[in-house]
Parts: C-alpha cells; sequence; structure tokens
C-alpha cells in the first residue's frame, strides 16, 4: 500500500513548524569489533576444521619412526538472507508535499531500518551464544559458549568461564583461561585476549576494571593487574542490542571465529509505477553472520 495524501495530511499546507521522528541519533556500525568481515561471491561460505599433529614422541635408535595423521573435522557454514525493505509514495501526495518528507523517509528512515536489522541479527549470535537448541549449534554441534566443545583428541574443551558478573577478578580467571587454549589436538595455541564486549549496563563497571591504576574497590595499596600488564589491548566495547545486562564476552586473537560475510552490499533504488504513478522506494543487501572456531570467543553468562 502506498503513502497516501491522507496519511500525511499536516505536510500538505503551509504554517507547519517541524516534522519530528526522523532526525534520532544512530547505533550503528557494532558489529564491527565483534566479526572478521569478509565479501563472499556464492550463496554460502563453508569453513572447514583442519586438524593437526600430536606431540612429537621420543624415537628410540633405529626404531621406525611414528607416523601421524592430519584430517577435516566439522564445517561452519554461512548461508547469506536476504534482507530487503520498501515504500511506496502515490503521485499525487510527491506534488503536495511542502516539506521534501519523502526524501528524508528514504535517506534516513528506510537507511535506520536496514541498520538496526543488521545490528540486532549481528547481536544474536551472542544473545543466543549459549543457547543449546539446534537452530544455534555451530559445526560441532555445539552453541558458541559452551563447556563441552568436542575434539578429535577426544578431550573436550570449555570456552566459559564460572558465571559471575563483571568483575576485576572474574576478567583475571577469563584471561587466564584464554591463555590455556588447545588445538584439536592438545596443543597450545598460545591464544591471548584482544578486547572485552559488554552491555551498556556495564560499561562503567568495564572502564573502573580496564583503567583504574590500583586494585578495584580496595583501600590497599596493590596495582591492578588487568591494566597494569595491558591484557585487554584493545579495551571494551559496548554493544546496545545485548539483551543480557550481565553477559560479557573476551575477543581473543584467534583468526576465523566470528564472521561477517557480504554477500551484496547495502543498494538503494528508487522507480515510479507505470500504471499509478507511485513512486516506490527500496533497500536490500544480502549478509551472513557466525563462527567457526569457538576459540575467537570466551563468554560468561553474569551471576543474574
Amino acid at each position: 500500500m502506498a503513502i497516501n495524501r491522507a496519511q500525511v495530511a499536516k505536510q500538505l499546507l503551509p504554517g507547519l513548524n517541524a516534522i519530528f521522528g526522523l532526525e534520532y541519533g544512530a547505533i550503528d556500525d557494532e558489529h564491527k569489533p565483534l566479526f572478521e568481515i569478509e565479501n563472499s561471491d556464492r550463496a554460502f561460505e563453508e569453513e572447514v576444521l583442519m586438524t593437526g599433529f600430536g606431540d612429537a614422541p621420543v624415537k628410540s635408535e633405529g626404531a621406525a619412526v611414528q607416523y601421524d595423521t592430519a584430517e577435516e573435522s566439522w564445517t561452519a557454514r554461512y548461508t547469506h538472507n536476504t534482507v530487503a525493505l520498501a515504500f511506496a509514495v502515490t503521485e499525487e501526495a510527491m506534488e503536495d508535499n511542502l516539506y521534501d518528507t519523502f526524501a528524508k523517509i528514504r535517506a534516513k528512515a528506510l537507511a535506520r531500518a536496514m541498520a538496526t536489522s543488521k545490528q540486532t541479527t549481528a547481536a544474536n549470535i551472542f544473545n543466543n551464544g549459549f543457547n543449546t537448541g539446534a537452530a544455534y549449534q555451530g559445526g560441532d554441534g555445539k552453541p558458541l559458549f559452551a563447556s563441552d566443545h568436542p575434539t578429535i583428541g577426544g578431550t573436550d574443551q570449555n570456552n566459559t568461564t564460572t558465571a559471575a558478573d563483571l568483575s576485576e577478578s572474574a576478567v583475571e580467571t577469563m584471561v587466564i583461561a584464554i591463555q590455556k587454549i588447545k588445538d584439536d589436538r592438545g596443543i597450545f595455541v598460545g591464544s591471548n585476549p584482544v578486547s572485552l564486549h559488554i552491555s551498556p549496563t556495564d560499561q562503567f563497571t568495564a572502564d573502573v576494571i580496564l583503567n583504574s591504576p590500583g586494585v578495584t574497590g580496595s583501600a590497599n595499596n596493590d596495582i591492578n593487574a588487568v591494566r597494569n600488564m595491558g591484557v585487554i589491548p584493545k579495551g571494551y566495547f559496548v554493544n546496545h542490542r545485548f539483551t543480557d545486562a550481565d553477559a560479557w564476552f573476551v575477543k581473543t586473537d584467534v583468526p576465523n571465529g566470528t564472521k561477517m560475510f557480504i554477500r551484496a552490499a547495502l543498494a538503494t533504488k528508487m522507480e515510479p509505477d507505470f500504471d499509478t504513478g507511485n513512486l516506490r522506494f527500496k533497500a536490500r543487501e544480502r549478509y551472513s553472520f557466525g563462527w567457526s572456531d569457538w576459540r575467537g570467543f570466551f563468554g560468561n553468562t553474569g551471576s543474574g
């Protein structure tokens, strides 16, 4: 249905002081610190885990060398979604509108709608990160954050820490866990934390933890080791679409963790309809969000 003159009656008459509701600020691009972003030229992308070798054993003099094998394990698939929105305006409404409203709708309202869909989709990878439902499982059959990620070596691995609200000690515990990550054959991967990701509720706590010179909430003279050692080098990022106020996440330097693939960048189109004279506006893009290697992030549900 096209927007007609009855729906914009005030904008057809002189004397209107302001049209509000289209000038709000935007909270966009919060997905960028969370995901590696790549382009795609196909309907879906797949990434497969290739396991390496185990520890090299000692070879006795004169004995035959021991052989090992490397093989493909599970596969992560990214299937791109098409996201689109359109609106139409009658020819008469375009002719009689005195305030250029439809140009603002096209430029701002349509852009805001497309952006919020993208940001919500991105944040939901984390909002559902502990959900064990089949829809939220990765290539290994587990959610992004789990205590029992299976490995080819037979020992389950963990990228969560004991539920606790964000605090200096909780961050220290997670940093240690990250530095102990192993690959599928039980070899340390040499991982380190990169950045902290939180809801708006935790932004003040995060700033205190990462920037206070002394131990937070203490009257002694001990240094704040988290700040002093620089173990979270890129600081913290607030995501306004995280739905759990207590949950918090730490990104690691392990590659091929969470990813966004762009199949078709955001594009807008405008065209008239010959029969009705209506002017139609459309925005469209294609992308996918997901994760390949769970070692790219650690998560904590918080105590709530």
